[in-house]
């Protein structure tokens, strides 16, 4: 079954403790907390403070995902706050091997995202050494937006290079996933589904969960 990530980037943050609770209690397998910096991406979200307080109520893993600049300044400070999986940008690390030692080194696992424009090329010395791949299927910065529909392709062609090296690396799609699409991205060689809209926005988030974990049955 695949790992359902809700993204808490689109839930009701009046309602923040509730919105955990309902995911503690769902089908979900982690939470997926995206950081923005109004730098790399046109958008500010949430940071430490936030993170450390859904670490008091989450009974799931925190799967940090860092859109900002300079990533590795910060790594330990989001260990302290709670992450279990860190994800960075490749278009901003200079020194991405260098970055994905030190948060392993933490204890984390070490997670690498490509923009919709970034070839998989720039994973091919560093594959074996990380634990999951985030591809963004939207043009990262706002929730709601369409899937992009050249992703399938990408996801393919990075399933490929991952299981001819018998590797066991996550493939995780950020952006635009819905019920209609999940089965197809899945089939695509995705192990990992991350919502934002289409759980927090429905009138029953904890069957929308249900659903895509389930979306293998209906393939």
């Amino acid at each position: 079954m695949p790992i359902i990530a809700p993204s808490l980037l689109a839930c009701n943050f009046l309602q923040l403790e509730a919105e955990c609770k309902m995911i503690n209690s769902s089908e979900a397998d982690w939470y997926h907390l995206d950081v923005m910096d109004g730098r790399f991406v046109p958008n500010i979200s949430f940071g430490l403070p936030v993170i450390e307080q859904i670490h008091t109520v989450a009974t799931k893993p925190l799967d940090v995902h860092l859109m900002i600049v300079e990533p590795e300044k910060y790594l330990e400070d989001f260990k302290k706050a709670g992450a279990d999986i860190l994800t960075v940008h490749a278009e901003v690390c200079h020194h991405l091997h260098r970055t994905v030692q030190h948060i392993r080194q933490l204890g984390m696992k070490a997670g690498v995202a490509l923009n919709p424009h970034t070839p998989i090329d720039c994973l091919e010395y560093i594959i074996d050494q990380i634990d999951l791949v985030c591809v963004m299927s939207v043009n990262p910065g706002f929730g709601g937006q369409k899937f992009i529909p050249s992703t399938y392709t990408k996801v393919k062609q990075l399933r490929k290079m991952i299981d001819d090296r018998g590797l066991a690396v996550d493939i995780e799609i950020d952006g635009g996933v819905t019920q209609d699409n999940a089965s197809e991205i899945l089939k695509a060689g995705a192990t990992v589904l991350v919502a934002g809209n289409t759980v927090f926005k429905s009138d029953n988030p904890l069957e929308v969960i249900k659903q895509l974990k389930h979306s293998l049955h209906i393939l």
